[in-house]
C-alpha cells in the first residue's frame, strides 16, 4: 500500500511497511504456539503442585492425629512428683525444691540437655533424633535424650527398643507440656543417681561434699553434674582421673553455652575437691 505526503520538493511516494509475507506469519504462529504450550505447562505445575500440597496436609494430619492418639494411649504424668518422692522415700533421700540450685541446673543443663530452654517443638525434635541414634546404636547414655525424656525413663516403666524410645518421648511431651521447665529441672535433680547410694541433688552434694547444692562450687557443681551418665564409671571417690575428665568435659560445655569463660573453667578445674568419704 502506497501514500503520498507533500512537501517543499513536491510529493513523493512512500511505501508502508506490511506483516504479509509467509515467513513473518509462520513466527507468529510459532510464537502463539508456545505461549499456549508454556501456559499449559504452567496450568499442570500448578495442579500438581496442588495435589502435592493437599496429600502432605493429608500425611500431616494422620500422623498428628496418630500421635495425639497414642499420647492418649500413654499413662497420665499428673503424678510425676509423687513418683519422684517415692523415689527418695525408697532410698532415704530428701526431697529439694525450688528455687534450683544455679550452678547444678546449669552445669546439668550444659552436658544433658543444652537446648533445654529452646522451643519444645525444638527441644522434641533434637532429643527425638538423638534418642534414635543411641537407641539404633543400642547405646545406654542417658545423654542421647532430652531431659523430659530421661525423667520420664525414670519415673516410668521402660521397654527396650524403640518402642520404649517412642514411649519415652511421648512421655517426655506430656512431661513438658504439663510442668514448667523449673519444675521437671527440678524433679530431674531429685530423680537422678549420682553413685555410691546418692539419690537426688541434696544427699549428693552432702555426702559428696558436705554442704547444700545452693553452695556447691563450679567446681563441686560440674563433679555431681558428670555423674548421672555413669555413676560407677566416673565414681570421684574410686576413679578420680576419670572423674576429673568428666569434670573437665561438663566445664568445656558450660564455656561452650557462655555461662563460664575459658579462665573461670579452667580455675574451677584445678580447684582441690573436698572430697568425703561415702558414709563420712
Amino acid at each position: 500500500m502506497t501514500t503520498f505526503h507533500s512537501d517543499s520538493l513536491g510529493v513523493k511516494p512512500v511505501q508502508r511497511a506490511r506483516i504479509g509475507d509467509g515467513q513473518d506469519v509462520g513466527k507468529i504462529a510459532a510464537v502463539g504456539a508456545n505461549r499456549h504450550a508454556d501456559n499449559q505447562l504452567r496450568h499442570r505445575w500448578r495442579r500438581r503442585l496442588a495435589r502435592t500440597i493437599l496429600l502432605a496436609t493429608a500425611v500431616i494430619l494422620a500422623l498428628a492425629m496418630a500421635g495425639a492418639g497414642y499420647e492418649l494411649a500413654l499413662p497420665s504424668v499428673a503424678n510425676a512428683p509423687a513418683r519422684v518422692a517415692a523415689i527418695l522415700s525408697a532410698h532415704g533421700g530428701e526431697l529439694a525444691g525450688l528455687p534450683l540450685p544455679t550452678k547444678l541446673a546449669e552445669a546439668i543443663v550444659s552436658v544433658e540437655d543444652e537446648h533445654f530452654y529452646s522451643n519444645i517443638l525444638v527441644n522434641v525434635a533434637d532429643g527425638a533424633g538423638r534418642a534414635a541414634v543411641a537407641t539404633l546404636k543400642r547405646s545406654g547414655d542417658p545423654g542421647g535424650s532430652t531431659i523430659e525424656q530421661q525423667l520420664a525413663k525414670q519415673l516410668y516403666p521402660h521397654r527396650p527398643g524403640l518402642a520404649g524410645t517412642l514411649s519415652e518421648i511421648g512421655l517426655g511431651v506430656k512431661l513438658a507440656l504439663t510442668y514448667s521447665k523449673p519444675r521437671i529441672l527440678a524433679m530431674y535433680l531429685n530423680a537422678i543417681y549420682y553413685g555410691n547410694g546418692y539419690w537426688g541433688e541434696e544427699a549428693a552434694a552432702l555426702g559428696y561434699f558436705g554442704v547444700k547444692p545452693s553452695q556447691l562450687t563450679w567446681a563441686e557443681a560440674a563433679m555431681l553434674a558428670g555423674l548421672p551418665q555413669a555413676p560407677s564409671a566416673y565414681d570421684p571417690l574410686r576413679h578420680l582421673a576419670l572423674a576429673k575428665q568428666r569434670q573437665g568435659h561438663v566445664l568445656d560445655q558450660l564455656v561452650v553455652n557462655h555461662l563460664l569463660t575459658a579462665r573461670q573453667a579452667y580455675i574451677a578445674y584445678r580447684a582441690p575437691l573436698p572430697l568425703r568419704s561415702a558414709g563420712q
